[in-house]
């Protein structure tokens, strides 16, 4: 079910994961989420960037880019990309509010300009930085017994890295971080990332049954404009899913995801 406003949400949800774009909170977690539905436990996906941008642009060069990527037109984007969500979250089962933000091409468009500066450490002046800690600090004042998931920031995305330090500023604890699956699939990028950050993590792996893998395969599917960008296709994104999850399989179980969780010092 779509939440419409966080005035509606009061301290009934067990997991809130943030998921900075249309996708992310079903290619990382999507069986965790499953499998905790599956055990009678809530689970609340905060999607960030979902504002539309004004259909006429202008637009910079890499979101020209990603629109043909995507095989669509300007105009038509938000639209057919909130539709994917609507349909991956309805697969999973879990309750849903879009945070009404920009992603990152849009909303600063003369700094991310290029996959190499959308790649890269975020710009001072991004408003993200406290549109998202206020965010925070309003969920977890809403749901204060809940456990938050952020982003690892595998891949150095900016809207993940944003993501990750305002977490780590304003979710409060239990706070947990995913990994940022279609970066991580890409050798050494995990042990990179986990290099950069000055937090103390410790992993936790969970066992998946083949059921919750499957409804995450059936969400990650729902999202057909970013599946051919991020794997040529549904077979091969069915393929290298089910392939990292088994890496991950705890002993006694099949597959498993794994998130990383934020200790003191």
């Amino acid at each position: 079910m779509r939440v419409e406003d966080l005035r509606q949400i009061h301290g009934t949800y067990d997991h809130v994961y943030l998921s900075p774009h249309l996708d992310d909170a079903s290619l990382s977690c999507g069986a965790s989420i499953a499998s905790q539905l599956a055990r009678g436990e809530r689970v609340l996906v905060v999607t960030l960037s979902t504002a539309t941008p004004p259909p006429a642009g202008p637009f910079n060069a890499v979101a020209v880019e990603f629109h043909a990527d995507w095989g669509l037109e300007a105009a038509d984007v938000m639209r057919v990309r909130l539709g994917e969500d609507t349909l991956a979250m309805e697969r999973l089962g879990c309750d849903y509010v879009w945070a009404d933000v920009l992603d990152a091409i849009y909303r600063v468009p003369e700094s991310y300009r290029s996959r190499e500066t959308l790649f890269s450490l975020p710009v001072a002046h991004d408003p993200l930085h406290t549109e998202l800690r206020r965010l925070l600090a309003e969920l977890r004042a809403r749901v204060p017994g809940a456990t938050f998931y952020a982003p690892l920031g595998v891949g150095s995305h900016v809207d993940h890295l944003i993501t990750y330090a305002a977490a780590i500023d304003a979710a409060g604890s239990p706070l947990a971080f995913y990994e940022d699956v279609n970066y991580v699939l890409t050798p050494g990028t995990l042990e990179r990332r986990l290099a950069d950050v000055a937090e103390r993590l410790e992993p936790r792996t969970v066992a998946v049954d083949e059921q919750a893998l499957a409804r995450k395969i059936s969400s990650i599917a729902a999202y057909e404009s970013q599946v051919n960008e991020l794997f040529d296709g549904a077979e091969p994104m069915a393929e290298a899913i089910t392939a990292y999850a088994r890496s991950l399989r705890p002993e006694g179980a099949s597959y498993g995801e794994r998130v990383w969780m934020l200790t003191p010092r």
